[in-house]
Parts: structure tokens; sequence; C-alpha cells
């Protein structure tokens, strides 16, 4: 199953962007997890359809309505067997 890593960068701590992502990536089918990260940007790792991680993708570059993106990187990242999604 692909793996991604995204790093996302901007306004996006304190605005629903973890628990928008985790209601994009169950619509999607995908498990993993947001986490803050102490920087003021936010990880999401995602596993899935290839897919469903494009779109995954996409919504991250929007993010939820009151935050602001600036930046997404993207990585592969070594499959991994997790299920659900979540956040911390």
């Amino acid at each position: 199953m692909p793996a991604v890593r995204f790093i996302v960068a901007g306004r996006v701590q304190g605005v629903g962007f973890r628990a928008g992502t985790r209601e994009q990536a169950s619509l999607l089918g995908l498990a993993g997890h947001a986490i803050n990260l102490p920087d003021g940007r936010v990880e999401v790792l995602a596993a899935g359809d290839p897919e469903a991680l494009d779109a995954l993708e996409r919504w991250l570059r929007q993010g939820p309505p009151v935050a602001r993106v600036d930046a997404v990187e993207r990585t592969a990242w070594p499959a991994q067997v997790v299920s659900g999604f979540r956040i911390a």
C-alpha cells in the first residue's frame, strides 16, 4: 500500500486543519495521522490508493476555510500497515 508524508506550512494550527484532514482522509479511504509539529507546521502521513493520496494532496493545498496554506511538501514514505486515521 503506497504511503506519503506531507508537511504543510502556513496558518495550519488552531484552525481545524487536522480534523478536516481526518475527515477528508476518511472519505477517501486513507489511513494514517495528522499531527502538529513544534515549528507550527502539520505532518500528515497517509497510506492508501494513489488516486486518493493525490486527492488528499489537493485538499491539503486548500485546507479548511480559515487556514492559510503556504506550502505542501510531499515525500514517498515506506509502506506501513496502518488502520484508521488519527490526529494528535
